[in-house]
């Protein structure tokens, strides 16, 4: 009777047990929990990141071309890049649907190139990289460290992987897990919760033309609406625009236009400067000489105002891009050798900026540098500088091809981090405040408003910055891609530094701060690890063995008392 009360009592702490766990499960299925202990909190996603996931009106489908036979650092960047996702699909549930593939999966090779190819016309940037094949031997290979997010039928390529050359590939991969966020969560913007915001590229002073500047317009169409046109001193025509665009202007403006701008920053509006202080006259260096003057433009006295001064003097830099030159005798066959041209800085960005930060070289042609004034309630931030050997040319000034020839004296090249692009943040001061504008022929109201709302412009000192090269031809014009060498070929980070601006102009609800999410790279000790090698073999090896060993001890032990 004992025995049937105790097996009994048995019986039901072994279903209250059951009973237990099953609530557990139950409740868990229901409820999210999760404690982030990283330093950084690298996985805890923004604010702005969960506001947009918890309105998406559909599902987005990310395909992630990161699967198959990877190295090591590529295939970290695919599980982060999963991690990510599983983070989005706990705020966002079945909104999003992501999938993995092997874009070498398959045996058919022609197959293989024509899917990478229509990859790369999407636009996702490949990278070569040297891996072992199957036999052992080191082969390269490219990679599509890439994504492809849809929705409603449209497509959006995501590149994942910052390739900064002059970085190591450690610090490339590292980057890229600190962008991941920002990279899928603006895609999944731009697709899912499209808005009205427009931009417009402003004419008639000369500015680049819209093929130009057809590049970038093709990457700004992804997230706005994207005008062109002259203002004809009617201020009224900016107001609808988010941001405008002044994009070398190579006349002089006339009073009205400037007023109808000034205006606009007044009200609020965003403005993306790119002007040449300093004219070349580029196609005549295939003649061997070129003449450097300053360009009258009429805009000095504005951005004055605005706290900025661009300085129309050249700036050669050490640290340069390349040009071809023909090395060869006369009268012999021409020979062309890369060679760096001064002219050309490679322009690196502030890594303390959300605009700049993690983002490649920006290559630059014939570039000034900016000073800023110290104004009150006007906060200034340098996006990009020169190197640490930089020099300066004061204009006017004949710049020669022989110069290649002459080594550069170091010495010389004095100068360091000259400010090319600045952002300028507060509230800025009408240029036409005090002023009679009763013989200017302004559209609208000339009641001038004299102090703006808090607002934000970026200036550059250099409009090539936005150009992407054109060709013409009897029957057509080819485009080239923004921050693309011609030479080269080598992607500089011209396009992304863009977008980068504009966005952060133009951006109400903060998701370009997500760029500012710092992953700390703790990396081993190489030379530590090489020397104590046998050491930690050891350790890894004999460790576990000891420790199985004493907790069969102690359960031995615990056994025995219990039954002796």
């Amino acid at each position: 009777m004992i025995t049937n009360l105790k097996n009994s009592g048995h019986l039901v702490k072994l279903i209250l047990y059951i009973v237990i766990i099953v609530s557990i499960y139950v409740i868990s299925s229901f409820i999210y929990f999760r404690i982030d202990l990283t330093q950084e909190k690298r996985y805890t996603l923004s604010e702005p990141t969960k506001q947009i996931l918890q309105k998406l009106p559909g599902k987005i489908f990310i395909k992630v071309y990161l699967d198959g036979e990877l190295p090591g650092g590529f295939t970290r960047l695919s599980r982060t890049v999963k991690e990510t996702l599983d983070e989005f699909r706990i705020i966002a549930g079945d909104h999003i649907q992501y999938s993995f593939i092997d874009p070498y999966a398959g045996n058919d090779e022609k197959s293989i190139q024509q899917q990478i190819q229509e990859l790369y016309k999407q636009g996702l940037e490949p990278v070569s990289v040297k891996i072992k094949d199957k036999k052992g031997n080191m082969a390269e290979k490219n990679i599509i460290p890439g994504a492809i997010a849809s929705y409603n039928n449209i497509d959006f390529p995501i590149n994942l992987l910052s390739n900064n050359p002059g970085l190591s590939a450690e610090e490339n991969l590292t980057h890229s897990e600190q962008s991941l966020e920002y990279s899928l969560i603006n895609a999944i913007h731009c697709l899912a919760i499209r808005d009205n915001r427009k931009v417009a590229f402003i004419e008639g002073h000369g500015e680049y033309d819209q093929y130009q500047v057809a590049d970038i317009t093709r990457e700004l169409a992804s997230y706005f609406q994207v005008d062109r046109g002259e203002i004809h001193g009617n201020q009224s025509l900016l107001l609808p625009y988010s941001c405008i665009i002044i994009a070398n202007p190579t006349k002089p403006w006339n009073e009205e236009d400037k007023f109808a701008v000034d205006q606009y920053i007044m009200q609020g509006g965003k403005v993306l400067w790119l002007i040449d202080p300093v004219s070349v006259a580029r196609d005549s260096l295939v003649y061997g000489k070129t003449f450097a003057n300053i360009a009258q433009l009429n805009l000095d006295d504005q951005l004055f105002r605005y706290g900025i001064r661009l300085n129309p003097v050249l700036v050669q830099d050490i640290q340069c891009n390349i040009i071809p030159v023909n090395t060869a005798t006369s009268n012999t066959r021409p020979q062309f050798s890369p060679a760096p041209w001064l002219y050309l800085p490679l322009l690196a960005g502030n890594q303390n900026s959300a605009i700049s930060r993690n983002i490649n070289l920006v290559k630059s042609e014939y570039t000034s540098y900016i000073d800023t004034l110290n104004i009150e309630n006007i906060h200034f931030t340098s996006l990009l500088t020169s190197s640490a050997r930089a020099k300066i040319k004061t204009v006017p000034y004949i710049i020669s091809m022989q110069e290649i020839k002459q080594q550069p004296a170091l010495e010389s090249f004095d100068k360091q981090f000259l400010p090319v692009a600045v952002l300028a943040e507060g509230t800025f001061t009408s240029v036409f405040k005090n002023r009679m504008l009763d013989d200017l022929q302004i559209v609208g109201s000339k009641k001038v408003i004299e102090t703006s709302v808090y607002n934000k412009m970026i200036v550059i000192a250099d409009a090539d910055i936005i150009r992407n090269d054109v060709r013409y031809t009897n029957s057509q014009i080819y485009l080239g891609r923004i921050g693309r060498d011609k030479y080269t070929s080598q992607i500089f980070g011209n396009k992304d530094f863009i977008l980068n601006a504009i966005q952060y102009l133009t951006d109400d609800n903060g998701l370009i701060s997500i760029r500012n999410k710092e992953v700390k790279m703790r990396l081993l000790n190489k030379i530590k690890l090489t020397e104590e090698l046998r050491f930690w073999q050891a350790i890894n090896i004999i460790l576990p063995l000891v420790m199985v060993a004493i907790l069969a001890l102690i359960f031995f032990y615990i056994q025995k008392k219990r039954f002796i």
